[in-house]
């Protein structure tokens, strides 16, 4: 038999730990025992022993403060991250309540001048309205407003909002109304200085509203007028109630063509930024002369 096979058929001795455990602690007693009984005897050992322990306890305590360091320094990363997130959803929530409390004041302010204007035309019963659509340009020569016929809306009812005239309606659904302001370049109105009572036809023009501007045309070449008066509808308009603020005129000049004079007028109303309106539900009455005719469609 090889000595390979021998070894193999060797027994293996196997010692039990409780033996080993019982051996160390009669060892540690013992060794504490004679240390403190011969302490000037075991001195030169524990010096050799503390020599070579208190670098390695230097090097533990060192790692040790390095690790607990970086642990520390983790854990206020991942609480300032926390609270990094936490502030950030704040914020969003602070933004959004912003948003909606600019909207509500925007909102606000449409209201108080809505108000202020039905205070202004207190003689005529009036129906509030939202723009719900316009036209894809800047302005709103045409759009439609939240409000129709179920409301008591009619074709040829006056629009108003902001200081004065928007326009009028001309189309209505159900829940909806079309409306055409005064800037369009199909719209007319008869319009009247209120300082003079002199009559003019106020015409919409899209290219010239750049400028800030409409047309006033047919103005008497007697009247005498002058930059900043005020332009109303006139009683003789047929479509317009009389006594609605339109605009101020400025830039009066004689028309050699028509031998009338002409002008520029300033909207009081600002068609960039129309979002409610009111609408006069009351409808001008048709002017008709003797033989039944009915007057022009201003």
């Amino acid at each position: 038999m090889s000595r390979r096979a021998r070894n193999r058929t060797k027994k293996k001795i196997v010692i039990d730990p409780r033996y080993i455990f019982i051996l160390l602690f009669i060892l540690c007693i013992g060794t504490i025992f004679f240390s403190f009984r011969y302490k000037e005897k075991f001195k030169p050992v524990k010096e050799a022993f503390g020599n070579f322990i208190t670098p390695m306890q230097r090097g533990i305590h060192v790692v040790g403060s390095t690790v607990a360091d970086r642990f520390r320094l983790f854990t206020d990363i991942q609480d300032l991250i926390a609270e990094n997130d936490a502030l950030k959803a704040q914020i969003d929530e602070l933004k959004t309540q912003n948003s909606i409390l600019t909207q509500e004041k925007y909102e606000l302010n449409w209201y108080r001048e809505l108000y202020s204007l039905d205070q202004q035309y207190s003689d005529f019963e009036k129906v509030a309205a939202t723009v719900i659509s316009r036209e894809p340009n800047s302005y709103c020569n045409e759009f439609i407003i939240d409000k129709g016929s179920e409301d008591g809306l009619a074709p040829d009812m006056n629009v108003i909002s902001g200081n004065g005239l928007v326009g009028i309606i001309i189309e209505t659904g159900r829940n909806w109304s079309r409306v055409r302001s005064i800037i369009d370049d199909s719209s007319s109105v008869s319009g009247m200085f209120l300082t003079t009572s002199d009559t003019c036809i106020v015409s919409g023009n899209l290219e010239l509203l750049d400028d800030g501007y409409i047309n006033v045309k047919m103005i008497s070449m007697g009247a005498e007028i002058y930059d900043n008066y005020e332009v109303v509808t006139s009683y003789i308009s047929d479509k317009y109630l009389p006594g609605i603020l339109i605009g101020y005129v400025s830039n009066i000049r004689t028309d050699q063509n028509t031998m009338s004079k002409e002008a520029y007028l300033t909207p009081v109303v600002d068609f960039q930024h129309i979002e409610a309106v009111l609408v006069i539900t009351e409808l001008k009455e048709k002017l008709e002369d003797l033989d039944g005719v009915v007057s022009s469609d201003y």
